[in-house]
């Protein structure tokens, strides 16, 4: 692991409100148990923003969320103050920036990315899923950002 890599999530996790109020009261022992346990989970979401075919990061006005499957971390806040989310962008995780996309409506109709990589058969139920890259194609139509996109090169 690169030590970058641990050095951010060191220091996010130590700048946690609950890390510093036990290392202010003297509870160092369990703000450094807390903190360890904060750096191994967050790796464990790298590993899996990595692993998984359909792992992404979308940003928009409401904040910012990792899409690893099954599992989603979030946060009020743009992508700029997630480093959990910044490093697994920086990493190669596919970046769907939203913040310009103008048509609320037409964004919100839009299908859920497969949560492990398979397709919904059934497309006319509004729960349905898709793959990301299908995704992708569908939110892009709408003026959103893409980084480090999924999709082959096309040649012309």
């Amino acid at each position: 692991m690169q030590t970058g890599v641990l050095r951010v999530l060191r220091a996010t996790a130590a700048s946690w409100w609950r890390h510093k109020e036990l290392r202010r009261t003297g509870q160092t022992g369990q703000a450094q148990r807390l903190e360890r346990e904060t750096v191994l989970r967050d790796l464990g979401y790298l590993k899996q923003a990595a692993l998984l075919p359909n792992a992404h990061v979308i940003c928009g006005e409401g904040g910012t969320f990792m899409h690893l499957g099954w599992t989603t971390v979030s946060t009020f806040a743009p992508i700029e103050r997630f480093p959990l989310a910044t490093l697994a962008v920086a990493r190669g995780t596919p970046f769907i920036d939203i913040r310009p996309v103008t048509d609320v409506i037409a964004f919100a109709n839009l299908p859920r990315v497969a949560r492990d990589g398979s397709l919904d058969p059934d497309h006319s139920d509004a729960g349905r899923s898709v793959s990301l890259i299908g995704y992708i194609d569908m939110v892009e139509g709408l003026g959103a950002r893409i980084l480090n996109d999924p999709r082959p090169r096309q040649s012309t």
